[in-house]
């Protein structure tokens, strides 16, 4: 069996962080992605999807953001543009293709077990896969006897094959979605309660400036939330006219289904085509189900800071507010996976 200092599973932005703060502390990551290249979630993203901060302020340790406009916003191919020549760059071991099935506790390191019957030994592991490689969809009134087509935001590329349709569009955040598609289509983006905005300048400045400036968003404030909090959804001013426009109209979730018809709070019934959930992921760590101490009973990791509380030489890179507002982002990861390369390096100093 093969012999390793770190596995480092997932090949995002979180992973190549990790691999290369690890690699600064004199460690041997082995990155083990399941995809065909290290560019994370972004290959899968809608066509229009663009970063949620500026180029100035989007890059990973070592690496600055390419191009001359350093307040644009980047689109996905550029973002994964950007993580692929990064992986290029760092002197690491990536293997693709490479799925896991397992993490067992072996004495005091690891055992791995991969698809196809490949096992390896690790010193240490970080689970690195994000947090958006696990849609969710959540029990909605009438859904499961809604007869028309149902997808989930991840699984939304363009509004092309919607052209023309009845689109019912569920999700606070995704009211960019529900606007883009409402140039092409007739759209309500059904919610619990009103959406809520936030400017992406104030006072002349992009709002990632101010965030900087006053600390916000690298004050450890992870410890003290048992849930991540919802996000407004950042706007330059376009959604939120969209949305007073009635470009789609917002309307409170429906209450049931009959057939392809969605049933509306007022009793009123339509014939909808499709139904668009954007309700979020979840961490995805099947492999560690099996990891006596690392995840709580409904899956998420148990951790502090991003290091597991009940599995010495287990980690967690990339988790929503995982230790500040900006953990899970291309500005913020490098700073968490340098924290926990430092306390990975200690802990396997000790053994």
């Amino acid at each position: 069996m093969e012999h390793i200092d770190v596995a480092v599973i997932g090949g995002g932005r979180s992973c190549l962080a990790t691999t290369h703060a690890l690699l600064r502390r004199g460690l041997r990551p082995v990155v083990l992605e399941a995809s065909d290249r290290a560019a994370g979630s972004w290959p899968r993203h809608h066509d229009s999807l663009t970063l949620f901060s500026p180029a100035r302020y989007s890059s990973l340790p070592g690496m600055p953001f390419p191009g001359a406009d350093r307040d644009r916003y980047p689109h996905r191919d550029e973002v994964v543009a950007y993580l692929t020549a990064y992986a290029d760059r760092l002197d690491a071991e990536i293997r693709t293709g490479c799925r896991i099935l397992a993490v067992r506790r072996t004495g005091d390191g690891f055992t791995v077990d991969l698809e196809g019957s490949g096992r390896l030994s690790a010193r240490a592991v970080v689970a690195a896969s994000g947090t958006f490689g696990h849609p969710h969809c959540p029990v909605l009134p009438g859904l499961q006897e809604y007869a028309g087509q149902v997808l989930h935001a991840a699984d939304y590329r363009s509004p092309a094959p919607f052209s023309g349709r009845r689109v019912v569009v569920v999700g606070n955040s995704a009211v960019q979605i529900a606007a883009e598609l409402a140039d092409t289509a007739r759209v309500t983006l059904a919610t619990r309660a009103s959406v809520k905005f936030a400017a992406q300048r104030i006072l002349g400045r992009d709002l990632h400036s101010w965030t900087a400036r006053s600390g916000l968003d690298t004050a450890p404030l992870g410890r003290f939330l048992a849930r991540p909090p919802a996000q407004p959804v950042l706007d330059d001013g376009r959604c939120r006219a969209a949305l007073a426009a009635g470009r789609p109209d917002r309307r409170p979730l429906f209450t049931g289904a009959d057939g392809s018809k969605v049933v509306w709070p007022d009793g009123q019934r339509e014939e909808v085509d499709a139904i668009v959930l954007a309700t979020g992921y979840r961490p995805n760590l099947p492999y560690l189900a099996g990891l006596d101490g690392a995840l709580y009973e409904g899956g998420d990791p148990r951790h502090r800071e991003g290091l597991a509380t009940g599995v010495s030489g287990l980690a967690f890179v990339g988790l929503e507010w995982q230790r500040s507002l900006s953990s899970n982002s291309l500005r913020g990861v490098g700073r968490d996976a340098e924290r926990i390369a430092r306390r990975l390096a200690a802990q396997l100093a000790l053994r």
